[in-house]
């Protein structure tokens, strides 16, 4: 049925960042943000509104063995840094895709991202545009799953995958 609605207006996709990684050690794997792209791009061609949340642990975890010794809040401040890039990432290859998107960061990089402003956000989604929200929470000792949960109450996302 080429004319049914989409059971969800507006979702919340939450990526891992190890989901990037493909079966490379580390980073981004082209193939695979490609494959992420082509099935976010098809379902936001539905009308559906999505915002995504992005971890960062294919580069860096705060909690992982080479945070060792390292102050927790410095070393969960490098991991936001780390969705930082990743969300740029994602965000160029949909627009290489041809799906408008934007790049909402909790931390103020205004060189490359905007500020998340919630009221911008939900612009952005209404125009359809795809909104990835980068830094967690921007608040140490919270995981991107924390972010994930909190931008999906936050912009009424009636499902978070």
């Amino acid at each position: 049925m080429p004319d049914a609605k989409p059971a969800f207006q507006r979702i919340l996709l939450k990526l891992s960042g190890e989901a990037l990684m493909g079966d490379d050690a580390y980073g981004i794997n082209p193939e695979v943000i490609d494959r992420i792209v082509g099935e976010i791009k098809e379902v936001s061609r539905m009308g559906v509104q999505i915002g995504v949340v992005i971890g960062g642990g294919n580069i860096f975890r705060g909690i992982a063995p080479s945070a060792v010794g390292m102050d927790r809040a410095t070393a969960d401040y490098m991991g936001m840094l780390v969705t930082m890039m990743n969300a740029l990432s994602l965000g160029d290859a949909l627009r290489r895709a041809g799906v408008e998107a934007r790049v909402q960061s909790a931390l103020r990089v205004d060189a490359v991202a905007e500020p998340y402003i919630r009221g911008r956000a939900l612009r952005h989604l209404e125009e359809g545009k795809v909104v990835i929200f980068a830094a967690g929470t921007g608040n140490p000792f919270f995981t991107t799953d924390t972010g994930a949960a909190l931008r999906g109450a936050e912009i009424g996302a009636e499902l978070v995958l």
